[in-house]
């Protein structure tokens, strides 16, 4: 019994671009990259598909990184006061104590 061949991403995200570049047939790329030629297309139709995932989370990390900037700003923030209300407190002292 044939065990099934384990592919990279990186793998197939290469053979996809080849098949999206058009500059070659699907049977071509399939030959060079030891693949069936359905594979080929299957992973085409998936680059495809999934491409506007591609901008999706670019937006999605953005919104993270700024969310977690944010969140650091505003402990930086809560840290700065208490250091106000500490030296507003000292000041308050009368000196002879």
């Amino acid at each position: 019994m044939k065990s099934r061949r384990q592919f990279s991403k990186e793998y197939k995200a290469k053979v996809a671009i080849e098949a999206l570049k058009g500059q070659r047939t699907a049977n071509e790329i399939a030959q060079e990259f030891g693949i069936h030629v359905s594979q080929v297309n299957e992973w085409k139709k998936q680059l495809l598909d999934g491409a506007s995932e591609v901008f999706k989370r670019g937006q999605e990390r953005i919104a993270v990184d700024q969310e977690s900037e944010r969140d650091r700003l505003y402990q930086q923030i809560g840290k700065l006061q208490v250091e106000v209300d500490w030296l507003k407190k000292k000041t308050l002292l009368p000196v002879g104590r």
